[in-house]
């Protein structure tokens, strides 16, 4: 099958599998969204190998078509040893883990074609992602500040890091919640290192719809990431560094962190 041919069985396939009907659109980013959209409210189920091998091939072209930034070599702002600022869209990073600022549900975004970052993530990894958070889960949910770790199927990152942080509705957050942001960054570096990773980009966890103010949030992230690379030098060697990318896609969190960074 060639590029079209192969989104529109993924397209049919979902649509039968939701039992829904959609009239496939004329363009190939108008397949691509209609396409993300049925991933997005797709439940768990049993998935054909035909769908998956037809799915990932797509992704691929897509993550291609974006290009892979891989953090080794990619021109980023290194603010000091083992810490390094990206501005860009995590699903291209090449790294072991990406962080997720997932809900509690722990299943990705249910609502199509959401521009949060949970959405991005599973609709870039396909929906294996999915399939095994659920599996992962069982019925259960990630409680605020903690972590579960899966692959990444279709992303560069080897390993997906899915982790909760605190919801604030008054933008004005609780001793309690500044902690249970700061447990998000502890978890989620213990998965990696656990699991054997060396490099771990993460988002701004818990800011956006989640209203934790940006500038509270990074300087918390960077308090806690400096914790434990200091933790990480001083029981491995030089040539074991555990590296640690602080992506952001807005501005206005690039030039906090830039600023935080330079000044510590």
């Amino acid at each position: 099958m060639d590029r079209i041919e192969n989104i529109d069985f993924c397209i049919r396939y979902l649509l039968e599998q939701n039992h829904m009907h959609a009239d496939i659109p004329a363009t190939l980013p108008e397949r691509q969204r209609l396409l993300r959209a049925l991933m997005n409210v797709w439940e768990p189920q049993p998935l054909s190998e035909a769908f998956l091998r037809a799915q990932d091939a797509e992704l691929q072209a897509q993550l291609q078509d974006k290009g892979i930034i891989d953090c080794d070599k990619a021109p980023m702002l290194e603010c000091e040893s083992g810490l390094s600022l990206w501005q860009g869209d995590i699903t291209r990073l090449k790294v072991d883990a990406i962080v997720n600022a997932a809900n509690s549900q722990g299943l990705g975004c249910w609502h199509p074609l959401h521009a949060c970052i949970d959405n991005a993530i599973h609709s870039a990894a396909g929906l294996q992602l999915r399939q095994e958070c659920n599996d992962v889960l069982r019925g259960g949910e990630i409680a605020t500040g903690g972590a579960i770790i899966t692959q990444g199927y279709n992303l560069p990152a080897k390993y997906v890091i899915h982790t909760v942080g605190p919801i604030v509705p008054t933008g004005i957050p609780t001793i309690e919640q500044e902690l249970q942001l700061a447990q998000c960054y502890r978890n989620s570096i213990g998965l990696a290192i656990e699991n054997g990773c060396r490099s771990i980009a993460f988002c701004c966890i818990s800011t956006g719809e989640f209203r934790f103010p940006n500038r509270r949030a990074a300087e918390i992230a960077i308090d806690v990431v400096k914790e434990y690379t200091t933790s990480y030098a001083l029981t491995h060697s030089h040539n074991n560094a555990f590296t640690i990318v602080f992506n952001v896609f807005k501005d206005i969190d690039y030039d906090i962190y830039r600023q935080l960074l330079r000044a510590n």
